[in-house]
């Protein structure tokens, strides 16, 4: 018999249910959103484990949704070629409570890094479509989701760009120590 690979949340399982429920009211994207809505949203996610090893996802392939780590760790790499050199660059590691993947939710371009699990891994999957879906049947509820999703992305390019000109000024310095 195969083993299914994404399972859904199965009413029967409460201790499972509470801890997902206590998962996504801790994350941003799910910030704010009532009891009623983050069961509506429990019906719309997955889990998945993971063994060491595994890539969650891989940097060029199609983005399809995030992802809530409920256990484990994972490591964001970005693969650089350059002729025949292959290198990897640490992006991030994240543990149990961080997500992953946010942007794959507004649009299906190919993904930027590749996720990679340290050890076994347990995570959640919040799907495009069940986004899209949602919109569709509860456009306020949806429109909660996505308006926080764009919370999440302009604080991070915030960051980036804060990082970008601390980067630009010590450059500077550099070349006028020179």
């Amino acid at each position: 018999m195969t083993q299914v690979l994404w399972s859904p949340i199965r009413k029967k399982d409460r201790p499972q249910e509470e801890m997902i429920m206590d998962a996504l009211r801790n994350v941003h994207i799910f910030k704010n959103l009532t009891n009623k809505e983050i069961k509506k949203i429990l019906s719309l996610v997955y889990t998945r484990k993971y063994k060491k090893g595994d890539y969650i996802f891989k940097q060029g392939h199609p983005g399809n949704g995030m992802y809530i780590i409920l256990n484990g760790t994972i490591q964001i790499i970005q693969e650089k070629r350059e002729e025949n050199i292959h290198q990897e660059e640490l992006l991030a590691t994240l543990h149990s409570g961080d997500f992953l993947g946010e942007l794959s939710l507004l649009d299906e371009a190919p993904r930027s890094a590749s996720a990679l699990c340290l050890e076994q891994t347990e995570a959640l999957g919040f799907f495009r479509g069940d986004l899209m879906d949602l919109l569709n049947r509860d456009p306020l509820l949806g429109s909660k989701i996505v308006l926080n999703v764009a919370r999440v992305l302009a604080e991070r390019l915030r960051i980036t760009n804060q990082q970008l000109a601390d980067l630009q000024e010590k450059e500077a310095r550099h070349v006028k120590e020179e």
